[in-house]
C-alpha cells in the first residue's frame, strides 16, 4: 500500500468519519440527497414494521423484516460515511494550514526604512496599509507587498516545498504571504488585508467551505438522479395494488409485502453514485489540494475539466525562462575554438544566466575549463545600459560582447570594421527566433554567439497529449512574431500570440469564449489580472501579485506555471470518475433486477421463476442478498472516489468506449457474481 493510499485510510480520519456519518442521519442533513433520502424513508419504514410485527406478532417474518431494515440502515451509513471521509480529508487539510497561524509580534514602522523607530505589536492589530519590518529569523506577520529590501524566505508551511524562494521590491515577486518565514537580510512590507481577510483566512475557508457548492454538471446529474427515482418510486408503488388484485382475481399466491417493496425500490434506484456523488466533488478538490492548487469552488475543478483551450505563458512555462548559449558562429578567417575560447573569457565573471551558458557550453564543445579570471589577472568589464555590451581586458587583450549595434559602434570606433558576413550571421539567427550576440577582440570581430530559449524537455510530448484530449495550446508572449513562431513551432504549441498586451490577451480569450470555448489561463502579474478575471480556469502563482491571486479562481502555492496541465488533467480526472461510476451504478442495477423481481413476485406470480436465471436459493436470501450487495458496493467503491479514476489522454469518444467497457460491462457482471456469492453465504449459514 502505498503513503497516499495509507493517509486515505488513516485510522483518525476513520474514527471521525465514522462519528460524523452517524451524525448525518438528521433529517436536515439527508433530504439534501434526494436518492439517498428515499432510501433513508425506506429504512425508518421497514424499522417501523419491524417493531409492529414483534410488538403485535403479526404474521410476518420479523427476522427477515429486521434484516432488511438493517442493511438499508447500513447503505445510508456507508454513502454518509463516504461523504464524511471526503470532508475529513479537507478538514485535516484545513487545519495543517490553520497550524500556519500563529500568534506572533510584529515590528510596525512609519516609514519605509530599515532604520525607522520600531513599534512592536500583536500581529493580528496590524491593518491594511500598516507598514512592518522583517528581519531574518521573523515570521512574516501579514500579507503585504514588499516595499524596500529583498530576502530569502520560507514558505515551507503553505506551499510543502523545502527551497526558499526571493523575494523583493518591484517586478512580480514582491508579494509575501503571512505565516512564512524570512531567513536572511530584512525586508520592509505594506500589509494589504485586515486580519481575517488574508490569504491564508482565504484558503482556509476555501477549504472548508469544499463541501457547500454543486457545480453544473454535479446539478445536472442530480436533477437525472432524482427523475429516474421518482421514476421507480411510482412504478413499484403501483405494484401492490396490483399485486392485490392479482391474488383476489385467481384466488391464489400471496400478495408482496411493503418490505419487499421497499427492498425491491433501494435497489432499483441508482443508490450507489447517489452515495458517492458529494464524495467525488469534494474529493476532486482535495486533489487540487494534493498538488498544492487552491480551488475556490468546485465550480473550478469541474471547469478545468472541461476546458478546450489552454493559454501558456512563453517564458518558465514552455521554455526555461532564460535564453542559453546554443551555438558559436565566427566570421570570416576565425575558427569556432577561437570564437568560444574569446565569448568565454568575457563570460567568466558573468553571473548572468547567459554568461554562464557561454561558459559551459565552450567547455562542452572544447574542454575549456580551470580558468579563473582573477588567476589570468583579468579585469572584468560589467554590462551597462549606456553601453549595452561586457567583457574583460587579459593583458593586452581587450574582449567585447554585447548587442550588435553597440558592438559595431565598438568596433568603428577602433577604427575596424563590421563585416557583411557577420550581419548575416546576425539576420540567420533572428529569423530562426534566437539572440544573437557579437563577440569582437579590439578592432577585430570574432564572430556570433546564438542565444536561444531552451523549450523544457518533455513539453512536446504533454502538449501532444493534451491535442489527444482535444485541448488547444495557445503560447503568449511578449517577443516579436518571428521569435514567437520559431518557439512555437519548436515547441508543439497550436497556436502563438506574439506581442501580447493585457489588452490583447483579454480580446483572444473573449474571442474563443464566444465560440463557445472554455478557456484556462495561468498568470501572476497585474498586468494579467483583467485576462484571468475573464478566464474559466484562472490559475494564479501565489508568488505574484496581489490582483492576480484576487483575479484567479485557483493558486497554484507552487507557483509553477506548467502546473496548469496537471490541472486540467484532475478536472478531467473527476468528471471521468463521476461519468464512470454512474456508468457502474447504473449497469449493475441490471442484474439487481434478474435476482429480486422474480423472488419478490414469484409468491404472486409463480411463473417469474423462470427468470431466475441466477438459481438463488430462496425468495427471501435473493432479496437479502441483492440489498446487502447494494450496501457493501457503496463501500467497495468508496478508495475509487476519493482517489479517482486513473486518466489517459485520449479523445472523448475512445473514453466513452473505454468507459462503457470496463464500467458498465463491469457494472453488469460484477453484482451477479456478488449476488450469487452472498446468497451462497447466506445459505451455508442458514440465514436465508
Amino acid at each position: 500500500m502505498t503513503r497516499k493510499q495509507r493517509a486515505l485510510f488513516e485510522p483518525r480520519l476513520i474514527r471521525t468519519a465514522l462519528w460524523d456519518a452517524a451524525k448525518k442521519l438528521d433529517p436536515r442533513v439527508q433530504w439534501r440527497n434526494p436518492v439517498m433520502f428515499v432510501v433513508y424513508l425506506g429504512s425508518i419504514l421497514t424499522t417501523v414494521i419491524w417493531l409492529a410485527i414483534l410488538m403485535h406478532r403479526t404474521d410476518g417474518s420479523a427476522a427477515f423484516t429486521g434484516s432488511v431494515s438493517l442493511w438499508l440502515w447500513f447503505t445510508v451509513l456507508f454513502a454518509n460515511f463516504a461523504e464524511a471521509l471526503a470532508e475529513g480529508r479537507s478538514k485535516a487539510q484545513a487545519q495543517s494550514l490553520k497550524g500556519v497561524q500563529k500568534t506572533s509580534w510584529a515590528k510596525k514602522i512609519y516609514e519605509p526604512r530599515p532604520d525607522s523607530p520600531v513599534i512592536k505589536v500583536a500581529a493580528d492589530e496590524l491593518r491594511k496599509g500598516d507598514m512592518v519590518l522583517i528581519e531574518a529569523g521573523d515570521t512574516v506577520p501579514c500579507d503585504g507587498e514588499v516595499l524596500v529590501g529583498g530576502a530569502s524566505v520560507d514558505e515551507s508551511a503553505i506551499t510543502g516545498e523545502s527551497a526558499p524562494v526571493i523575494r523583493e521590491s518591484g517586478g512580480d515577486f514582491s508579494s509575501v504571504t503571512g505565516g512564512t518565514r524570512v531567513l536572511s537580510d530584512w525586508l520592509v512590507v505594506q500589509c494589504s488585508a485586515n486580519p481575517g481577510d488574508t490569504f491564508l483566512d482565504r484558503m482556509i475557508a476555501m477549504v472548508e467551505g469544499a463541501k457547500r457548492r454543486k457545480t453544473p454538471n454535479e446539478v445536472a446529474l442530480t436533477i437525472l438522479l432524482v427523475a429516474l427515482t421518482l421514476v421507480f418510486v411510482l412504478a413499484t408503488a403501483t405494484l401492490y395494488p396490483f399485486s392485490l388484485f392479482s391474488v383476489d382475481a385467481s384466488h391464489a399466491g400471496i400478495p408482496v409485502t411493503v418490505t419487499v417493496l421497499v427492498a425491491l425500490l433501494v435497489c432499483l434506484i441508482p443508490t450507489t453514485i447517489g452515495g458517492l456523488l458529494s464524495a467525488i466533488g469534494v474529493a476532486g478538490m482535495s486533489r487540487m489540494l494534493e498538488a498544492n492548487v487552491i480551488a475556490t469552488s468546485g465550480r473550478a475543478v469541474e471547469a478545468a475539466g472541461d476546458v478546450d483551450v489552454l493559454l501558456l505563458d512563453k517564458t518558465g512555462t514552455i521554455t526555461l525562462g532564460n535564453r542559453q548559449a546554443s551555438q558559436f558562429l565566427p566570421a570570416p578567417q576565425v575558427t569556432e575554438q577561437e570564437l568560444a575560447d574569446a565569448a568565454q573569457l568575457s563570460s567568466l565573471a558573468d553571473e548572468t544566466p547567459e554568461g554562464r551558458s557561454i561558459v559551459v557550453l565552450a567547455k562542452q564543445r572544447f574542454n575549456l575549463r580551470e580558468r579563473d579570471i582573477h588567476s589570468l589577472n583579468a579585469t572584468f568589464v560589467p554590462f551597462s545600459a549606456q553601453t549595452r555590451m561586457s567583457g574583460v581586458n587579459v593583458g593586452d587583450r581587450n574582449i567585447r560582447k554585447g548587442a550588435v549595434d553597440a558592438i559595431r559602434r565598438h568596433v568603428e570606433s577602433n577604427g575596424g570594421t563590421f563585416p557583411k558576413a557577420v550581419d548575416g550571421l546576425v539576420e540567420t539567427v533572428a529569423r530562426k527566433g534566437g539572440t544573437p550576440l557579437v563577440v569582437a577582440e579590439g578592432a577585430k570581430v570574432l564572430g556570433v554567439v546564438e542565444l536561444k530559449d531552451i523549450v523544457k524537455g518533455g513539453i512536446k510530448e504533454r502538449f501532444a497529449e493534451l491535442r489527444k484530449m482535444g485541448i488547444k495550446t495557445v503560447m503568449i508572449t511578449g517577443d516579436n512574431r518571428l521569435t514567437a513562431a520559431a518557439i512555437a513551432a519548436e515547441a508543439g504549441v497550436d497556436d502563438f500570440l506574439a506581442e501580447a498586451t493585457p489588452e490583447a490577451k483579454l480580446a483572444l480569450i473573449r474571442q474563443y469564449q464566444s465560440e463557445g470555448r472554455l478557456v484556462a489561463m495561468t498568470g501572476d502579474g497585474t498586468n494579467d489580472a483583467p485576462a484571468l478575471a475573464q478566464a474559466d480556469v484562472a490559475v494564479a502563482m501565489n508568488s505574484g501579485t496581489q490582483a492576480a491571486k484576487e483575479a484567479g479562481n485557483m493558486v497554484d502555492l507552487d507557483s509553477n506555471p506548467t502546473k496548469l496541465i496537471e490541472v486540467v488533467h484532475i478536472g478531467k480526472q473527476m468528471l471521468m470518475t463521476r461519468g464512470s461510476l454512474t456508468t457502474f451504478s447504473i449497469a449493475n442495477d441490471v442484474a439487481k433486477y434478474f435476482a429480486i423481481i422474480p423472488a419478490a413476485f414469484a409468491a404472486t406470480y409463480p411463473q417469474l421463476n423462470a427468470l431466475n436465471v441466477m438459481h438463488l436459493t430462496s425468495p427471501s436470501s435473493a432479496i437479502m442478498s441483492a440489498v446487502i450487495f447494494n450496501a457493501l458496493v457503496i463501500v467497495f467503491l468508496i478508495p475509487l472516489a476519493l482517489k479517482g479514476v486513473s486518466y489517459k489522454a485520449m479523445s472523448a469518444a475512445s473514453l466513452l468506449r473505454r468507459n462503457l467497457w470496463i464500467y458498465g460491462v463491469g457494472g453488469l457482471l460484477v453484482p451477479f457474481v456478488g449476488i450469487k456469492l452472498i446468497d451462497m453465504i447466506l445459505t451455508v449459514l442458514h440465514l436465508s
